[in-house]
Formats: C-alpha cells, sequence, structure tokens
C-alpha cells in the first residue's frame, strides 16, 4: 500500500427505502432513492479498495449490524464501525480523532461524490505528508466531500451549520481562525438532489435515470 501508515474513514447509511436519498424519492421512489445510494456506496468502496492506498474503515449509520454493511465488509475487506450519537460534526470529529490514535493521517469521504477518484486520495495524503494541517474536498452545492488530517482539530466540527451552502466556507473560515494551513482539491458535485442527478452523464457513470430505476440492494 502507498500510505500504509494512513487510513480512509467512508461515511454511509444503510439504504433504508424512504429513508435514504430523500430528495431523489420524487424522481427514483423510495426503492429507486435508497437503491441508488446502495450503488454509490458499493461504487466508492470497489474503488477504494481497488486503489490499495491504505486500509479502508466504513463507518456506518444507523448500525454496522445491518445486512447491507455485513455483505460489504465481505465483499471489500473493510472494517466497520458504528458512527456516534450528535450531529454530523461530533460524527465525523469521532471517527477521525479515533484513527489517529493509531494512525499517521486520515481521510474521511462521503459516497455522494461519483467523481471522486484515486487520483483525489493520493494528492491528499500527498499534501498532509507535505505538512498541510488539513485537506478539503468542496462540492458544487457548498459542502464538502472530503476532508483530511494528521491531528484532531475538534474546533473545526463545531458550530458550523451542516446541511448549509455555507459549510465549506465557513470551515475555511474556522481553519483560518485556528492558524490551521489547508489545502483544497478539486471542486466536484455532490448528487444530492433530481438536477444532480440528471446531470449524471448515464453513458460514462453507467446510472440509467427514471423514476422505476431500481439498482440491487
Amino acid at each position: 500500500m502507498r500510505f500504509p501508515d494512513a487510513r480512509i474513514q467512508v461515511f454511509a447509511r444503510s439504504p433504508e427505502p424512504g429513508q435514504t436519498k430523500t430528495r431523489l424519492i420524487p424522481l427514483l421512489g423510495e426503492t429507486g432513492a435508497a437503491a441508488f445510494h446502495a450503488r454509490l456506496v458499493n461504487d466508492r468502496l470497489s474503488m477504494l479498495t481497488t486503489a490499495g492506498l491504505c486500509p479502508v474503515e466504513l463507518w456506518c449509520s444507523p448500525s454496522s449490524s445491518t445486512t447491507f454493511f455485513q455483505d460489504c465488509r465481505e465483499r471489500y475487506d473493510v472494517s466497520l464501525h458504528d458512527q456516534c450519537a450528535g450531529d454530523l460534526g461530533m460524527r465525523m470529529h469521532h471517527a477521525l480523532a479515533s484513527a489517529l490514535e493509531h494512525t499517521e493521517a486520515a481521510l474521511l469521504v462521503g459516497t455522494d461524490c461519483p467523481s471522486l477518484g484515486a487520483a483525489d486520495i493520493d494528492e491528499a495524503f500527498t499534501r498532509l505528508q507535505q505538512g498541510i494541517d488539513v485537506v478539503l474536498g468542496p462540492a458544487h452545492d457548498g459542502g464538502y466531500y472530503l476532508v483530511g488530517m494528521q491531528q484532531p482539530a475538534p474546533a473545526l466540527f463545531s458550530g458550523i451549520p451542516w446541511g448549509s451552502s455555507t459549510v465549506f466556507a465557513e470551515s475555511v473560515g474556522r481553519l483560518e481562525q485556528l492558524g490551521l494551513s489547508h489545502h483544497c482539491l478539486a471542486e466536484r458535485m455532490d448528487v444530492d438532489t433530481p438536477d444532480d442527478y440528471r446531470r449524471l452523464d448515464s453513458r460514462e457513470d453507467g446510472m440509467p435515470t427514471g423514476k422505476n430505476v431500481v439498482f440491487p440492494l
């Protein structure tokens, strides 16, 4: 592995119909939206484990005991971890801090950004090795799809309006207040809404559109 002393952490929800990718339900239906989410999770884990950059952790919500997550562990040889209680910031800080107790660097990613690739992960870890404190991957909707660091930074995850269009900007401002250096990866698109979904090039992504789309869970 290129970065054996680092960890990649994937945050994911169990793909339960009606509870996952709810903003896509008007386009795909409850089952289709959940199955699309399952596809994103599988694609992310496949890319990361195939890349062989470092060990991969899957941080699960609401529980790692679901059949879906157990199948992911067997299919991709990832370790399973339960997200803690609290808002997104608390959960991200807990996961990163847990990894940094025994590793040199950790990256946390979601599953909503299909274009995230191994080259982005490599760039993020390389920047951290070069001494950058925090790496962020900005999303087109004002959030971020990746955060990485070598030392815990609890203040980065406190008091941020998660889910808003100002998450990335406010996080950068917080880093500047804390005196922490940062590097930003290329801006990429999250797929959260019907408009986002329609922007996907199905010829390249293999993700067909339509209300009755069903991906195997």
